[in-house]
């Protein structure tokens, strides 16, 4: 008997919050998308929307702001 697949929600964001949340330019995000340090969905509409638990934060950039950011959502 197989085990039951577990199916995670996470979380996504746009482009452009995305440049928000990390104080860097949409040519950033998508240099990182294409080096494999973030990791995306394409949607069906064909936007690209970046997975929240694998974008990179400078040290200054607290948990806190995050953790508002997904409370907004």
């Amino acid at each position: 008997m197989r085990a039951p697949e577990m199916i995670v929600d996470r979380k996504t964001i746009s482009i452009m919050k995305a440049c928000e949340l990390v104080g860097v330019s949409r040519r950033t995000i998508y240099n990182w998308i294409a080096s494999g340090k973030v990791e995306y969905v394409r949607t069906a509409g064909g936007s690209v929307r970046i997975f929240v638990d694998t974008l990179w934060r400078e040290p200054t950039t607290g948990a806190s702001e995050v953790a508002a950011f997904e409370a907004d959502r």
